[in-house]
Order: C-alpha cells, then sequence, then structure tokens
C-alpha cells in the first residue's frame, strides 16, 4: 500500500506554501499555549539572571561605592 502511494507520487511544479502553512497551522500547539510558555520561559529567565547578578555583584545590581572624604 505505502509503496504505491511512494511510486504513484509525482511532484509538483515549485512549492505548495499555502497547503504547507495549513499544515503546519493545524498540527503546531495552540497559539495561546505557545505564548503562556514563552511568556513563562522570559519570566524564569529574567528573574533568573537578576538573582545571579545580585549575587555577583554585577552592574547596577552590586553595592555601590561609598565617598570616603565626608566631613
Amino acid at each position: 500500500m505505502i509503496r504505491n502511494t511512494v511510486e504513484s507520487w509525482t511532484p509538483r511544479r515549485g512549492p505548495n506554501w499555502s497547503d504547507v502553512l495549513v499544515r503546519l497551522a493545524g498540527s503546531g500547539p495552540p497559539a495561546w499555549l505557545l505564548y503562556t510558555a514563552a511568556s513563562a520561559a522570559l519570566v524564569v529567565i529574567l528573574l533568573a539572571a537578576f538573582l545571579i547578578g545580585s549575587a555577583l555583584q554585577i552592574g547596577a545590581l552590586g553595592p555601590q561605592p561609598v565617598p570616603s572624604n565626608l566631613h
């Protein structure tokens, strides 16, 4: 059955982009799930960067020097 289908297939001229886009849209996860997962990943990345930057005293997150010449 599969061999007959494969052997009888003939390529069309050029790609069928509309068919490809329709198949990709139908097979992927729903948009709300994708956006929710991406937002959660972004929050985790930003929180981890803030915590690591604070722990390593990088940039403006680190303690600021205190001028010692105050009288």
